[in-house]
């Protein structure tokens, strides 16, 4: 990955779910309690990475028609019964975030979780002070794709959207909103068949930290 070719970021916009914090057993035990209820088949893992990139608010109307909000409401509770326990951070999350505020980045969190939540589950970690913002789903008038809620992060930073600005993010609503706000896409992971187009695809935190010591320590910066 040609990282040496890049100055250091003014500003990271982090996705949360399966980023920094692994979700996703969470998120697929909410989404099959919901399915069964309604008398559905249970979705697989992949079915789940594939389908639920979206916010609740544009992909549950996909999923349950008229009854969307009661299924919201089944999903919630399930999910909120246990996510405070069950919320885990990625190895080296935390490291990298620390590596960040070393090198003077600022960072931002641009999710498609309810922002209630989302805050609820960053404060439980004891990390509200590293973010300069936290953008949830319904805080921007539009959820990612759409560049709204990148926007709405950035404002808060105080910075501009530009290539200077990377959005670190696992899905493709992620990589989508970094283009449409103007900011460079670097996925993480590669559970979406498309990271692998992108030129500064990274496996992990740990991966991304080791790239961002590489731009730091660049004879140009």
């Amino acid at each position: 990955m040609p990282y040496t070719e890049l100055t250091l970021p003014k500003a990271i916009l982090f996705d949360w779910d399966n980023t920094l914090v692994d979700t996703m057993p969470l998120i697929i035990s909410s989404i099959n309690h919901a399915l069964v209820h309604f008398n559905m088949d249970p979705w697989t893992p992949e079915d789940v990475k594939k389908k639920t990139q979206l916010s609740a608010r544009d992909s549950l109307p996909l999923m349950f028609g008229e009854r969307w909000k009661e299924a919201l409401g089944i999903y919630r509770d399930f999910y909120h019964q246990n996510h405070i326990n069950q919320l885990k951070p990625f190895d080296d999350a935390l490291s990298l975030l620390d590596c960040l505020a070393e090198c003077g980045v600022q960072i931002a969190l641009v999710s498609n979780k309810v922002g209630e939540t989302l805050r609820n589950e960053v404060l439980h970690l004891g990390w509200e002070g590293r973010f300069g913002a936290m953008i949830g789903s319904g805080d921007a008038d539009r959820d990612k794709p759409h560049a709204d809620p990148a926007l709405l992060a950035l404002s808060q930073l105080g910075v501009q959207p530009s290539s200077d600005v990377w959005f670190v993010g696992d899905a493709t609503v992620d990589w989508e909103c970094a283009k449409n706000s103007g900011c460079l896409p670097v996925p993480i992971g590669f559970a979406h068949a498309e990271a692998y187009h992108y030129p500064y695809a990274v496996e992990n935190c740990g991966d991304l930290k080791k790239n961002i010591k590489k731009v730091r320590n660049a004879p140009w910066q």
